[in-house]
């Protein structure tokens, strides 16, 4: 974002807010699409015009957002694999037999080679 015009980063940073006010009050149960893109207005109006003198901000909660956006995205795709495994009951390590698992049982005979 160093490298970043000062407009893009404002459009980014208003993004980012945007994204977290709908699910702040989405999930209050308070959404509406006017207030919605009232706050959007505004908040890319103000960015736009003062975004010279507020670069240095808009970096960091660039920055910031990133970090706990992504963290986020990640722990949820995590615990989804993790429920999926389950679920289909898949021992990633094998460290137990189970019924019905998609592994192949190694110790059979018959399972020569697999491509």
């Amino acid at each position: 974002m160093n490298s970043s015009s000062h407009r893009f980063k404002s459009i980014a940073v208003t993004g980012g807010f945007s994204f977290w006010f709908y699910i702040i009050i989405a999930s209050l149960g308070y959404f509406k699409i006017e207030y919605f893109l009232l706050f959007i207005g505004t908040l890319l109006l103000v960015t736009q015009l003062f975004s010279v003198r507020i670069s240095k901000g808009l970096d960091i909660f660039a920055k910031v957002n990133t970090k706990i956006f992504l963290s986020i995205l990640f722990v949820t795709i995590i615990s989804l694999y993790g429920i999926l495994f389950r679920f289909l009951k898949i021992d990633l390590l094998r460290l137990k037999k189970q019924k019905n698992s998609y592994w192949l049982d190694i110790e059979l005979n018959d399972v020569r080679k697999m491509f």
